[in-house]
């Protein structure tokens, strides 16, 4: 099932909160709605829903026009972030509900919800009751309530976001590998970049209720759109660095650093006119070494070490920057170190905060 969004525009008052969205969602695949907290990731899934009325702008459900229909007549199925389980019903009643709503009868209903449990190892928690389970064993519950009436499409509103990390990464690949038994298309929102990451087949990436940009996570992580996008998606944040290309056209040049700029990529900022311009760069594509030698003198202001590899955070004058060095890797605050930049890895953006 396919669901098409065309120009869809969501206000409240004089808030608009969802920005002439349009986006389309092939049938079968596995899109993300990822941004910050008040970017229209949930409004825009609660249209979908039917729960929100658009302002303006249409949603097509495999082609048709769906605003007017009631959600359960969309034949969507939502999961949401707080489980929303009746609590005095059994696990069983619970995924039953859907289907006792429909009127399908005992031995129907009993067959599938065994099925379902089943499918996702909760047979044995059939017979408890809410306040007996753990959140992650509620969120499977809540899961297979979704799954068993076999809807056209699952709306998924950051169903992960009261877990704790080991729970969330446990469900994260249950999710991934549910979706790809069943192949029912699904729109899952969260503001965790490393979900989006893990799960979409396409990412959807929403700022101020506009769409930044819409691809596969590879492609946002290694060409995004715009400013915004380079800094929401990667885990430590990419490095910016304002300044200018120099007069021999050959070198950038930022408050205290100076880095040749790789041929293609210049070639590229001389089309483009640019002469001011931020340079972005991740954490990985700095190396960083307290032995003296070539490259950006910088001081150790901090390390943070993650196990398998250490966040070094240095000072360049008054500019910041964070490098990813191994987990061994040890210095004192005040300490000098010595930058390499790899400009092959090089993001360039414009005054618009656009990718040139």
């Amino acid at each position: 099932m396919s669901i098409t969004l065309q120009h869809l525009n969501k206000k409240f008052g004089s808030n608009r909160v969802v920005d002439d969205l349009s986006l389309t969602i092939d049938d079968g695949e596995f899109v993300v709605l990822l941004g910050p907290s008040g970017c229209g990731k949930t409004t825009t899934l609660r249209m979908i829903a039917g729960l929100e009325q658009t302002t303006s702008g249409d949603i097509l459900i495999d082609g048709e026009r769906v605003n007017d229909l009631p959600p359960q007549r969309r034949d969507l199925a939502m999961v949401f972030q707080s489980y929303a389980l009746y609590p005095h019903m059994t696990v069983a009643e619970n995924i039953a509900y859907p289907l006792r709503v429909r009127k399908l009868d005992r031995a129907q209903i009993t067959e599938q919800v065994q099925r379902t449990g089943a499918m996702l190892e909760i047979t044995a928690l059939l017979d408890r009751r809410p306040r007996e389970l753990s959140g992650g064993e509620r969120q499977r519950v809540a899961l297979a309530r979704a799954i068993v009436r076999h809807p056209r499409a699952f709306l998924m509103d950051e169903p992960l976001s009261n877990l704790d990390a080991k729970l969330r990464l446990q469900m994260r690949a249950e999710l991934k590998h549910l979706q790809q038994q069943l192949g029912t298309t699904t729109v899952y929102v969260t503001h965790d970049q490393a979900e989006a990451m893990t799960l979409g087949h396409r990412v959807a990436v929403m700022n101020q209720g506009k769409l930044q940009q819409f691809d596969t996570p590879l492609t946002i992580y290694n060409e995004p759109a715009n400013r915004f996008v380079a800094s929401f998606v990667g885990s430590p944040t990419m490095n910016f660095l304002e300044g200018e290309i120099d007069s021999t056209g050959k070198r950038f040049v930022g408050r205290q650093i100076m880095l040749t700029v790789n041929d293609s990529q210049l070639e590229r900022l001389c089309q483009r006119g640019q002469k001011q311009v931020t340079l972005g760069i991740r954490p990985e594509d700095i190396s960083v070494s307290l032995e003296e030698g070539a490259g950006q003198r910088a001081l150790v202001y901090v390390t943070e070490l993650m196990g398998s590899e250490t966040f070094v955070i240095l000072q360049i004058d008054r500019t910041r920057l964070i490098a990813r060095a191994p987990g061994d890797f040890r210095a004192e605050s005040g300490d000098e170190a010595w930058l390499a930049f790899n400009m092959q890895k090089a993001h360039w953006f414009d005054h618009a905060d656009l990718r040139i």
